[in-house]
């Protein structure tokens, strides 16, 4: 018989990293279900940001650490680490938890490198921990519709998938032009970096990974050479097409009624350009920091647009889009199979299921469970993911599991830097093991 929820204990958690992941996304998750979830402590190298943490969770000083290493680096004091900190720091921070004796949630991607992948999935196995890989859209109820339906054969056998990401043209902006996102050099490619949730649905809904993959794209419109003439470095500097301009950064940060703070309030996006959010202090941001700059004058080299093309090993053919130019933050999939197709979009919860040759059906989610981000797949993922370690086993999204979709990503990423160039996955990865796989 399983234990009930009065004699359960929570899991005890450390924050690693408390920004808009670590802070804002799953931290809450111990507030709404304490019987599950209890923050015990923190690493966080802003000074603001870690007091804030500190106190809204009661937090003793003593488990409150500037870095992860001197967090790790004391005896264990909680059941799970949520590594919530920048892409090129997971691989260290994920082995220190380890290490230390922590199971883990490692928000994606693991690594750009393979190699660095290889490692930390070794180690996993040798030290026998519980690893989660923050694959979020497995658990949102809307792509666990399309996955019974696939499953139980109401579209047949599966022959190919067409899949969007559209990425806000506001949310673009700010995490791949201005934001910690925009150099891959520092952090990964905007296909690993953004799309690797889109990759893993597609190894997901298929049940196979990637045979052959090819793929374009570039950064094309966020470039100096396009800056209006007489732009400032930064939109409050006096630039001479401020008011007709939307990527300016007053509008999106304070005065737009989709994102700005005047109608909405510090939401995720102004927390990330300030801890406090506050009117005042976005103004004082947005400045002279990098938030605040003119999007055609930032050091900013991940592409806007990305296509690929690809086939799968049980033969499904793949076709996904992102693009970085859209009014709206959105995923669209059509899925099509021997005895019919279902499209859906994921934001609207409406999938339109359409067999052949009968009356199409409309299947619409409730709202209710969607209470979270990324369709409600954030919030399905920590309460599977406890389940399945107290369970003994491993998560829908566990690391193993999570590397296909980083392969398929990443050869991607090299076939556009070859111009399109169809690649074998599998020869990819072994010329890349041991090697930095960007």
């Amino acid at each position: 018989m399983s234990e009930s929820k009065e004699t359960r204990k929570p899991v005890t958690v450390v924050i690693i990293g408390a920004g808009g992941r670590g802070y804002l996304t799953y931290a809450p998750y111990a507030k709404k279900y304490p019987e599950q979830m209890k923050v015990v402590g923190v690493a966080e190298p802003d000074e603001k940001r870690r007091k804030m943490i500190q106190e809204e969770y009661g937090l003793s000083l003593e488990n409150c650490f500037s870095t992860a290493e001197e967090l790790f680096s004391a005896p264990r004091f909680a059941d799970m680490a949520f590594i919530c900190t920048q892409d090129h720091q997971h691989i260290k921070h994920g082995l220190l938890a380890m290490e230390a004796g922590y199971d883990i949630l490692l928000e994606k991607p693991i690594s750009a490198d393979i190699g660095e992948c290889q490692k930390l999935n070794q180690r996993a196995r040798e030290l026998k921990r519980f690893v989660t890989v923050c694959h979020v859209l497995r658990y949102a109820p809307f792509y666990q519709k399309i996955k019974e339906l696939i499953d139980r054969g109401e579209l047949g056998e599966v022959v190919c998938i067409q899949a969007a990401e559209n990425v806000g043209y506001w949310h673009q902006t700010h995490s791949y032009v201005r934001g910690k996102w925009r150099d891959a050099d520092k952090t990964s490619p905007m296909i690993l970096a953004k799309s690797c949730h889109d990759m893993d649905i597609l190894v997901w809904l298929t049940g196979s990974t990637c045979k052959t993959v090819s793929s374009v794209g570039a950064l094309t419109f966020f470039r100096k050479e396009n800056a209006p003439e007489g732009a400032p470095s930064h939109c409050l500097g006096g630039c001479p097409v401020k008011e007709s301009c939307c990527f300016d950064a007053e509008k999106i940060y304070v005065t737009d009624a989709l994102t700005g703070y005047d109608a909405n309030g510090a939401g995720w996006m102004q927390k990330a350009v300030t801890p406090s959010g506050d009117r005042e202090s976005l103004y004082q941001a947005l400045s002279t920091g990098p938030y605040g700059r003119c999007v055609f004058r930032c050091d900013n080299n991940v592409v806007d647009h990305q296509t690929l093309s690809a086939v799968m090993k049980n033969g499904v053919s793949i076709s996904f889009a992102m693009c970085g130019l859209n009014s709206d933050n959105y995923r669209t999939i059509h899925v099509m199979g021997t005895k019919g197709d279902l499209w859906g979009e994921l934001e609207k919860e409406k999938i339109l299921l359409k067999p052949f040759g009968k009356e199409p059906e409309e299947i619409r989610l409730s709202v209710e469970e969607t209470v979270s981000g990324h369709g409600g797949g954030d919030y399905h993922m920590l309460s599977e993911m406890f389940q399945a370690r107290r369970e003994g086993r491993d998560s829908l999204t566990g690391l193993e599991e999570s590397l296909a979709s980083h392969y398929m990503a990443l050869a991607a990423e090299r076939s556009r830097q070859l111009g399109g160039k169809c690649l074998d996955v599998d020869d990819f990865v072994t010329q890349r093991e041991g090697t930095d796989g960007r």
